[in-house]
Protein backbone atom coordinates (compact mmCIF):
# COMPACT_ATOMS: atom_id res chain seq x y z
CA UNK A 1 0.00 0.00 0.00
CA UNK A 2 1.31 3.22 -1.00
CA UNK A 3 2.76 5.70 1.53
CA UNK A 4 0.68 8.95 2.06
CA UNK A 5 1.96 12.13 2.30
CA UNK A 6 2.26 12.56 5.66
CA UNK A 7 3.98 9.33 6.24
CA UNK A 8 6.40 10.41 4.01
CA UNK A 9 7.12 14.20 5.45
CA UNK A 10 7.59 11.96 8.72
CA UNK A 11 9.95 9.75 7.06
CA UNK A 12 12.03 12.83 5.72
CA UNK A 13 15.07 13.89 7.84
CA UNK A 14 14.26 17.76 9.92
CA UNK A 15 15.86 20.72 8.99
CA UNK A 16 17.84 22.08 11.75
CA UNK A 17 16.10 25.53 12.51
CA UNK A 18 18.61 28.35 12.85
CA UNK A 19 17.61 30.59 15.86
CA UNK A 20 16.21 34.00 13.86
CA UNK A 21 16.52 37.75 14.69
CA UNK A 22 13.63 37.50 18.16
CA UNK A 23 15.79 34.47 19.54
CA UNK A 24 18.88 36.44 19.29
CA UNK A 25 17.06 39.46 20.99
CA UNK A 26 16.15 37.44 24.13
CA UNK A 27 20.14 37.94 25.98
CA UNK A 28 19.99 41.43 24.87
CA UNK A 29 16.70 42.28 26.58
CA UNK A 30 17.42 40.30 29.31
CA UNK A 31 20.52 42.04 29.44
CA UNK A 32 18.40 45.44 29.59
CA UNK A 33 15.49 43.80 31.99
CA UNK A 34 18.80 43.53 34.59
CA UNK A 35 18.51 46.21 37.50
CA UNK A 36 22.10 47.95 37.84
CA UNK A 37 21.60 48.93 41.29
CA UNK A 38 24.80 50.93 42.87
CA UNK A 39 25.56 47.23 44.64
CA UNK A 40 25.61 45.15 41.73
CA UNK A 41 28.06 47.60 40.14
CA UNK A 42 30.23 48.25 42.73
CA UNK A 43 30.38 44.32 42.78
CA UNK A 44 31.44 44.01 39.21
CA UNK A 45 34.01 46.99 39.82
CA UNK A 46 35.55 44.90 42.87
CA UNK A 47 35.51 42.13 40.83
CA UNK A 48 36.85 43.04 37.79
CA UNK A 49 39.68 45.00 39.75
CA UNK A 50 40.25 41.66 41.12
CA UNK A 51 40.65 39.95 38.04
CA UNK A 52 42.68 42.39 36.41
CA UNK A 53 45.17 43.08 39.02
CA UNK A 54 45.14 38.76 39.42
CA UNK A 55 45.76 38.55 36.23
CA UNK A 56 48.94 41.26 35.93
CA UNK A 57 50.46 39.57 39.09
CA UNK A 58 50.22 35.66 37.18
CA UNK A 59 51.45 37.34 34.04
CA UNK A 60 54.36 38.95 35.78
CA UNK A 61 55.15 35.80 38.01
CA UNK A 62 55.40 33.73 34.78
CA UNK A 63 57.55 35.28 32.78
CA UNK A 64 59.89 35.63 35.82
CA UNK A 65 59.67 32.23 36.38
CA UNK A 66 60.16 31.71 32.56
CA UNK A 67 63.21 33.85 32.34
CA UNK A 68 64.62 33.19 35.22
CA UNK A 69 64.53 29.27 35.11
CA UNK A 70 66.87 27.88 32.32
CA UNK A 71 67.70 24.73 32.84
CA UNK A 72 71.54 23.78 32.94
CA UNK A 73 73.32 20.21 31.90
CA UNK A 74 76.63 18.95 33.68
CA UNK A 75 78.04 15.66 32.41
CA UNK A 76 80.64 13.94 34.56
CA UNK A 77 82.52 10.82 33.23
CA UNK A 78 86.08 8.82 33.19
CA UNK A 79 87.77 8.92 29.75
CA UNK A 80 91.28 8.42 28.71
CA UNK A 81 93.72 11.78 29.45
CA UNK A 82 93.38 14.20 26.95
CA UNK A 83 90.25 12.42 25.02
CA UNK A 84 86.46 13.30 25.97
CA UNK A 85 84.22 10.77 27.74
CA UNK A 86 82.75 8.40 25.69
CA UNK A 87 79.10 9.15 24.78
CA UNK A 88 79.04 12.74 26.49
CA UNK A 89 77.84 14.52 23.61
CA UNK A 90 74.98 12.62 23.11
CA UNK A 91 74.46 12.39 26.88
CA UNK A 92 74.43 15.67 27.41
CA UNK A 93 71.78 16.52 24.48
CA UNK A 94 69.20 13.55 25.95
CA UNK A 95 69.36 15.14 29.48
CA UNK A 96 68.65 18.70 27.53
CA UNK A 97 65.41 17.70 26.20
CA UNK A 98 64.36 15.86 28.88
CA UNK A 99 65.01 18.83 30.98
CA UNK A 100 63.35 21.41 28.80
CA UNK A 101 60.41 19.11 28.64
CA UNK A 102 60.11 19.28 32.39
CA UNK A 103 60.64 22.51 32.47
CA UNK A 104 57.57 23.10 29.91
CA UNK A 105 55.20 20.60 31.75
CA UNK A 106 55.75 22.27 35.01
CA UNK A 107 55.52 26.00 33.34
CA UNK A 108 52.27 24.37 32.09
CA UNK A 109 51.29 23.19 35.52
CA UNK A 110 51.66 26.49 36.77
CA UNK A 111 49.86 28.62 34.55
CA UNK A 112 47.12 25.84 35.04
CA UNK A 113 47.26 26.00 38.44
CA UNK A 114 47.48 29.59 38.63
CA UNK A 115 44.45 30.46 36.37
CA UNK A 116 42.17 27.64 38.37
CA UNK A 117 43.30 29.59 41.96
CA UNK A 118 42.54 33.02 39.46
CA UNK A 119 38.86 31.71 39.06
CA UNK A 120 38.37 30.68 42.57
CA UNK A 121 39.27 33.57 44.19
CA UNK A 122 37.94 36.09 41.14
CA UNK A 123 34.37 34.09 42.35
CA UNK A 124 35.47 35.13 46.28
CA UNK A 125 36.37 38.57 45.45
CA UNK A 126 32.82 38.89 44.05
CA UNK A 127 30.87 37.23 47.13
CA UNK A 128 33.03 39.59 48.92
CA UNK A 129 32.48 42.76 47.08
CA UNK A 130 28.73 41.89 46.95
CA UNK A 131 28.93 41.89 50.61
CA UNK A 132 30.83 44.65 51.16
CA UNK A 133 29.01 46.80 48.64
CA UNK A 134 25.99 45.70 50.77
CA UNK A 135 27.88 46.89 54.07
CA UNK A 136 28.61 50.43 52.79
CA UNK A 137 25.16 50.71 51.24
CA UNK A 138 23.23 50.17 53.86
CA UNK A 139 23.10 53.97 55.16
CA UNK A 140 21.44 54.76 51.69
CA UNK A 141 18.71 52.45 51.64
CA UNK A 142 18.13 53.23 54.77
CA UNK A 143 17.45 56.61 54.04
CA UNK A 144 15.62 55.92 51.19
CA UNK A 145 13.34 53.59 52.95
CA UNK A 146 12.24 57.08 55.54
CA UNK A 147 12.69 59.53 52.72
CA UNK A 148 9.81 57.23 51.27
CA UNK A 149 7.77 57.51 54.51
CA UNK A 150 8.16 61.36 54.33
CA UNK A 151 5.49 63.54 52.74
CA UNK A 152 3.62 66.85 53.77
CA UNK A 153 2.00 65.86 56.36
CA UNK A 154 5.24 65.09 58.14
CA UNK A 155 7.57 67.07 57.11
CA UNK A 156 9.05 67.47 60.97
CA UNK A 157 9.94 64.12 60.52
CA UNK A 158 14.09 63.49 59.92
CA UNK A 159 16.19 60.85 58.63
CA UNK A 160 18.83 60.95 61.75
CA UNK A 161 21.52 59.29 60.17
CA UNK A 162 24.39 58.14 62.25
CA UNK A 163 27.62 56.51 62.16
CA UNK A 164 31.11 57.93 61.31
CA UNK A 165 31.41 61.31 59.56
CA UNK A 166 31.53 60.54 56.22
CA UNK A 167 30.23 61.36 52.63
CA UNK A 168 26.57 59.41 53.78
CA UNK A 169 26.30 61.33 56.81
CA UNK A 170 27.07 64.78 55.70
CA UNK A 171 24.52 63.79 52.61
CA UNK A 172 21.73 62.59 55.50
CA UNK A 173 22.49 65.76 57.27
CA UNK A 174 22.32 68.21 54.14
CA UNK A 175 18.75 66.09 53.28
CA UNK A 176 17.79 66.75 56.80
CA UNK A 177 18.49 70.45 56.66
CA UNK A 178 16.34 70.56 53.26
CA UNK A 179 13.36 68.92 55.16
CA UNK A 180 13.43 71.65 58.10
CA UNK A 181 13.40 74.49 55.02
CA UNK A 182 10.91 72.54 53.61
CA UNK A 183 8.95 72.36 56.87
CA UNK A 184 9.58 76.09 57.90
CA UNK A 185 8.18 77.19 54.04
CA UNK A 186 5.33 74.75 54.54
CA UNK A 187 3.95 76.38 57.65
CA UNK A 188 4.67 79.82 56.66
CA UNK A 189 2.85 78.86 53.66
CA UNK A 190 -0.06 78.08 55.97
CA UNK A 191 0.19 81.24 58.26
CA UNK A 192 0.19 83.04 55.22
CA UNK A 193 -3.23 81.89 53.85
CA UNK A 194 -5.02 81.53 57.20
CA UNK A 195 -3.91 85.47 57.82
CA UNK A 196 -4.89 86.24 54.06
CA UNK A 197 -8.17 84.70 54.85
CA UNK A 198 -8.81 86.60 57.85
CA UNK A 199 -7.83 90.04 56.72
CA UNK A 200 -9.99 89.71 53.14
CA UNK A 201 -12.77 88.34 55.34
CA UNK A 202 -13.02 91.19 57.60
CA UNK A 203 -13.82 94.27 55.15
CA UNK A 204 -16.14 91.63 53.51
CA UNK A 205 -17.97 91.02 57.08
CA UNK A 206 -17.99 95.22 58.09
CA UNK A 207 -19.68 95.80 54.61
CA UNK A 208 -22.34 93.08 55.05
CA UNK A 209 -22.48 94.25 58.37
CA UNK A 210 -23.60 97.91 57.36
CA UNK A 211 -25.67 96.79 54.82
CA UNK A 212 -27.96 94.54 56.89
CA UNK A 213 -27.97 97.27 59.42
CA UNK A 214 -29.04 100.18 56.81
CA UNK A 215 -31.52 97.44 55.16
CA UNK A 216 -33.25 96.52 58.34
CA UNK A 217 -33.61 100.35 59.67
CA UNK A 218 -37.60 101.48 58.58
CA UNK A 219 -36.93 105.10 59.01
CA UNK A 220 -33.26 105.66 57.03
CA UNK A 221 -33.50 108.77 55.06
CA UNK A 222 -30.72 109.26 52.74
CA UNK A 223 -28.35 110.91 54.83
CA UNK A 224 -27.65 107.68 56.65
CA UNK A 225 -27.71 105.66 53.62
CA UNK A 226 -25.30 107.99 52.17
CA UNK A 227 -23.32 107.68 55.34
CA UNK A 228 -23.71 103.41 55.07
CA UNK A 229 -22.35 103.56 51.24
CA UNK A 230 -19.27 106.18 51.95
CA UNK A 231 -18.42 103.06 55.18
CA UNK A 232 -19.03 100.65 53.31
CA UNK A 233 -16.65 102.44 50.38
CA UNK A 234 -14.06 103.12 52.25
CA UNK A 235 -14.08 99.00 53.33
CA UNK A 236 -13.61 98.40 49.67
CA UNK A 237 -10.46 100.56 48.95
CA UNK A 238 -9.27 98.75 52.32
CA UNK A 239 -9.94 95.62 50.45
CA UNK A 240 -8.62 96.75 47.67
CA UNK A 241 -4.97 98.00 48.84
CA UNK A 242 -4.78 94.40 50.73
CA UNK A 243 -5.44 92.90 47.24
CA UNK A 244 -2.83 95.02 45.54
CA UNK A 245 -0.12 94.43 48.30
CA UNK A 246 -0.88 90.94 48.15
CA UNK A 247 0.03 91.28 43.93
CA UNK A 248 2.77 93.05 44.24
CA UNK A 249 4.34 90.70 47.36
CA UNK A 250 3.60 87.73 44.79
CA UNK A 251 4.74 89.34 42.15
CA UNK A 252 8.35 90.38 44.45
CA UNK A 253 8.67 86.61 45.36
CA UNK A 254 8.56 85.52 41.32
CA UNK A 255 11.91 86.95 40.71
CA UNK A 256 12.87 89.77 38.31
CA UNK A 257 11.62 89.80 34.49
CA UNK A 258 13.78 92.69 33.85
CA UNK A 259 16.64 95.22 35.31
CA UNK A 260 17.33 98.70 34.42
CA UNK A 261 19.77 101.29 35.94
CA UNK A 262 17.99 102.91 38.82
CA UNK A 263 19.13 106.08 41.05
CA UNK A 264 17.67 105.41 44.72
CA UNK A 265 18.24 108.97 45.30
CA UNK A 266 15.77 110.45 43.32
CA UNK A 267 13.28 107.57 44.48
CA UNK A 268 13.78 108.14 47.90
CA UNK A 269 13.55 112.27 47.13
CA UNK A 270 9.47 111.37 45.49
CA UNK A 271 8.29 109.46 48.41
CA UNK A 272 9.76 111.77 50.74
CA UNK A 273 7.76 114.61 48.85
CA UNK A 274 4.60 112.60 48.98
CA UNK A 275 4.39 111.81 52.46
CA UNK A 276 2.11 113.37 54.47
CA UNK A 277 2.69 117.12 56.28
CA UNK A 278 2.83 117.49 59.58
CA UNK A 279 3.85 114.03 60.98
CA UNK A 280 7.36 112.97 62.31
CA UNK A 281 10.81 115.52 61.48
CA UNK A 282 12.35 114.18 58.46
CA UNK A 283 16.04 114.57 58.27
CA UNK A 284 17.82 113.52 55.03
CA UNK A 285 21.22 112.60 53.11
CA UNK A 286 20.59 111.45 49.66
CA UNK A 287 23.83 110.70 47.67
CA UNK A 288 23.82 108.83 44.23
CA UNK A 289 23.45 105.66 44.66
CA UNK A 290 23.44 103.79 40.76
CA UNK A 291 21.82 99.55 40.90
CA UNK A 292 20.43 97.42 38.72
CA UNK A 293 16.61 96.44 39.24
CA UNK A 294 13.40 96.45 38.17
CA UNK A 295 12.49 100.74 38.58
CA UNK A 296 8.47 100.17 40.03
CA UNK A 297 9.38 97.26 42.37
CA UNK A 298 12.64 100.17 43.85
CA UNK A 299 10.13 102.25 44.28
CA UNK A 300 7.16 100.08 46.28
CA UNK A 301 9.89 99.29 48.44
CA UNK A 302 11.52 102.88 49.18
CA UNK A 303 7.61 103.88 49.39
CA UNK A 304 6.94 101.18 51.99
CA UNK A 305 9.98 101.62 53.74
CA UNK A 306 9.27 105.16 54.24
CA UNK A 307 5.43 105.06 54.91
CA UNK A 308 6.16 102.43 57.83
CA UNK A 309 8.68 104.38 59.18
CA UNK A 310 6.02 107.17 59.40
CA UNK A 311 3.00 105.36 60.53
CA UNK A 312 4.46 103.27 63.12
CA UNK A 313 6.51 106.16 65.04
CA UNK A 314 5.74 108.03 68.36
CA UNK A 315 2.62 109.28 66.90
CA UNK A 316 1.92 113.00 67.05
CA UNK A 317 4.87 113.64 69.39
CA UNK A 318 7.24 116.58 68.80
CA UNK A 319 10.04 114.53 69.53
CA UNK A 320 9.57 112.06 66.22
CA UNK A 321 12.02 111.95 63.58
CA UNK A 322 12.79 109.63 60.72
CA UNK A 323 16.42 109.48 59.16
CA UNK A 324 16.86 108.55 55.21
CA UNK A 325 20.49 107.90 53.87
CA UNK A 326 20.87 106.99 50.37
CA UNK A 327 24.56 106.07 49.42
CA UNK A 328 27.70 104.21 48.30
CA UNK A 329 29.10 102.12 51.18
CA UNK A 330 32.16 99.27 50.15
CA UNK A 331 31.10 100.00 47.07
CA UNK A 332 27.55 98.96 47.25
CA UNK A 333 24.59 101.45 47.16
CA UNK A 334 23.13 101.92 50.08
CA UNK A 335 19.57 102.81 51.38
CA UNK A 336 18.98 103.28 55.18
CA UNK A 337 15.94 104.33 56.68
CA UNK A 338 15.80 104.71 60.56
CA UNK A 339 12.92 106.01 62.63
CA UNK A 340 11.88 106.86 66.42
CA UNK A 341 8.89 104.97 67.83
CA UNK A 342 8.55 101.71 70.98
CA UNK A 343 11.17 99.39 71.66
CA UNK A 344 11.05 96.08 69.84
CA UNK A 345 12.39 93.55 71.26
CA UNK A 346 15.98 91.95 68.98
CA UNK A 347 13.88 88.64 69.00
CA UNK A 348 10.93 90.22 67.30
CA UNK A 349 12.70 92.27 64.46
CA UNK A 350 12.61 88.87 61.65
CA UNK A 351 9.28 88.13 62.70
CA UNK A 352 7.74 91.76 61.78
CA UNK A 353 9.50 90.82 57.71
CA UNK A 354 7.12 87.91 58.15
CA UNK A 355 3.26 88.58 56.03
CA UNK A 356 0.31 90.11 58.12
CA UNK A 357 2.97 90.38 61.23
CA UNK A 358 2.63 93.24 63.57
CA UNK A 359 3.81 94.56 67.02
CA UNK A 360 1.53 95.48 69.39
CA UNK A 361 3.08 97.81 71.15
CA UNK A 362 3.52 99.49 67.57
CA UNK A 363 1.82 103.09 67.55
CA UNK A 364 -0.19 103.47 64.20
CA UNK A 365 -3.36 104.09 62.28
CA UNK A 366 -5.55 101.13 61.59
CA UNK A 367 -5.43 100.94 58.35
CA UNK A 368 -1.99 99.11 58.34
CA UNK A 369 -1.74 95.68 56.37
CA UNK A 370 0.61 93.71 57.72
CA UNK A 371 2.37 93.37 54.62
CA UNK A 372 4.56 96.43 54.30
CA UNK A 373 8.06 94.95 55.50
CA UNK A 374 7.28 91.54 53.72
CA UNK A 375 7.42 92.75 50.76
CA UNK A 376 10.32 95.07 50.89
CA UNK A 377 11.82 91.84 52.28
CA UNK A 378 10.84 90.02 49.20
CA UNK A 379 11.72 92.58 46.86
CA UNK A 380 15.08 92.75 48.64
CA UNK A 381 15.25 89.09 47.87
CA UNK A 382 14.37 89.22 44.37
CA UNK A 383 17.24 92.00 43.54
CA UNK A 384 20.27 90.28 45.90
CA UNK A 385 20.60 92.55 47.93
CA UNK A 386 20.91 92.36 51.49
CA UNK A 387 18.20 93.23 54.23
CA UNK A 388 19.56 94.46 57.43
CA UNK A 389 16.68 94.96 60.37
CA UNK A 390 17.09 96.04 63.88
CA UNK A 391 16.17 97.74 66.56
CA UNK A 392 16.81 101.25 66.67
CA UNK A 393 18.93 103.15 69.31
CA UNK A 394 16.02 105.38 70.69
CA UNK A 395 13.60 102.65 69.47
CA UNK A 396 11.70 102.11 66.25
CA UNK A 397 13.49 100.10 63.72
CA UNK A 398 16.84 100.73 61.84
CA UNK A 399 16.46 99.13 58.24
CA UNK A 400 19.32 99.16 55.74
CA UNK A 401 19.29 97.47 52.59
CA UNK A 402 22.62 97.21 50.57
CA UNK A 403 22.26 95.93 46.63
CA UNK A 404 24.21 94.88 44.47
CA UNK A 405 26.90 97.19 42.26
CA UNK A 406 25.87 98.12 39.29
CA UNK A 407 28.19 96.77 36.89
CA UNK A 408 28.82 99.65 34.44
CA UNK A 409 28.27 103.12 34.97
CA UNK A 410 24.99 103.31 32.66
CA UNK A 411 25.53 106.39 30.27
CA UNK A 412 22.05 107.71 29.86
CA UNK A 413 18.95 108.58 31.91
CA UNK A 414 17.78 105.44 33.54
CA UNK A 415 14.36 104.08 33.08
CA UNK A 416 12.29 104.38 36.38
CA UNK A 417 8.48 104.40 37.45
CA UNK A 418 7.11 107.79 36.28
CA UNK A 419 8.20 110.97 38.88
CA UNK A 420 7.73 113.96 39.49
CA UNK A 421 11.51 115.00 40.00
CA UNK A 422 13.55 115.91 37.48
CA UNK A 423 15.59 112.46 36.44
CA UNK A 424 19.53 112.47 37.61
CA UNK A 425 22.08 111.13 35.37
CA UNK A 426 25.09 108.94 36.94
CA UNK A 427 28.58 110.57 36.94
CA UNK A 428 30.46 110.58 34.10
CA UNK A 429 33.25 107.09 33.38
Amino acid sequence: MPATASERARRLPRRRRFPGPRQLLIPARLFRRVRWTARLRLTLLYGALFLVSGAALLTITYFLVVNGSRPRVFVIGHGVEGMPAPGGETARHSMREQANRQREATLHQLLVQSGVALALMSAVSVALGWLTAGRVLRPVRTMTDKARRISERNLHERLAVTGPADELKDLGDTFDSLLARLDSAFDAQKRFVANASHELRTPLTLQRALIEVALSNPSADARSLRAVCERVLAAGEQQERLIEALLTLARSQRGLERRRPTDLAPVVADALRAAPPGGARIERSLAPAWTSGDPRLVERMVTNLVDNALRHNNGGDAGAWVRVRTGTERGRPVLRVVNSGPVIPADRVETLLQPFQRHESRAGGPDGLGLGLSIVDAITTAHGAELTAAPGPEGGLDITVAFQALPRTPAATPARAPSRSARRRPPAP
